[in-house]
């Protein structure tokens, strides 16, 4: 008889925890901050892919990407005189499969560098106001320009200990990196491209890091700097492979066009 009551107590709504409430559905849309404090959001993000390559012809595929007014960078690999890497980005990741992996294929004889494949999307953190620049135009303007044309780009993956710190803890490891971040880019010496990458790759990484600059040293001595960081010390599993390159084709960067 006892038994039988416990039975049904355990089937009776309200004797289980109950699934978390979400109000009218699940909102993706990236969140930030405007004028007073007031929050803002936007359901737009860009996709980033980087993919690299060897033994294509690299002033060939240049043209083709001039012809289609393809959104994408070439850069040559520092490391291999026949490598080369490609950084595509778009609002819709169809456009890599659509427009960016037809391009390729017209390649006699090139080798996929399966390594260097990188996937990632823009992300807000909360506070921005102008979600737009920050999630769409500022990283399209950053990879297009001409001024810096040397790229390290390499994926990164937090332990599981870093998201057991506190709330406190995470602002603060996070803040002292992004300090450093930030004295670089106000010194001219490098600019930065930040993905998210859950779920996108294969060796599930959290992100995907781009560094540019006008010149290849302040990329490398910012990389070191990092290293010193309580995040980067203690919780990150790993960080790369690390391509390191030159831009030898960018588009220009059209602000008042909407990237497919």
């Amino acid at each position: 008889m006892s038994e039988s009551r416990a039975t049904e107590s355990e089937s009776t709504p309200g004797s289980r925890p109950s699934p978390p409430e979400v109000d009218g559905g699940i909102d993706l849309s990236e969140k930030g901050r405007g004028e007073a404090g007031k929050p803002v959001s936007l359901n737009r993000r860009l996709f980033m892919q980087f993919m690299g390559f060897r033994n294509g012809n690299i002033e060939e595929l240049a043209r083709l990407f001039e012809n289609a007014s393809a959104q994408a960078v070439i850069y040559q690999d520092i490391h291999d005189a026949s490598g080369f890497g490609v950084l595509a980005f778009c609002e819709d990741p169809g456009y890599i499969v659509d427009e960016i992996q037809p391009l390729l294929r017209t390649q006699k004889d090139l080798e996929y560098r399966e390594e260097y494949t990188m996937l990632g999307r823009t992300y807000a953190i909360g506070y921005e106001s102008d979600l737009e620049d920050v999630l769409i135009k500022r990283p399209a303007q950053r990879v297009c320009d001409p001024t810096t044309p040397w790229a390290v780009y390499y994926p990164v993956r937090r332990s599981g200990d870093f998201e057991r710190q506190s709330r406190e803890d995470q602002r603060k490891m996070l803040a002292e990196h992004g300090g450093i971040g930030h004295a670089y880019g106000k010194a001219g010496y490098a600019t930065d491209i930040r993905l998210a990458g859950h779920g996108l790759n294969k060796d599930d990484n959290d992100f995907i890091v781009g560094l540019l600059g006008k010149q290849l040293f302040p990329l490398s001595a910012l990389v070191q700097h990092m290293r010193r960081t309580r995040q980067t010390s203690e919780f990150i599993q790993k960080m790369g492979p690390f391509f390191i390159g030159r831009a030898v084709w960018q588009p220009q960067y059209d602000s008042t066009a909407r990237l497919v």
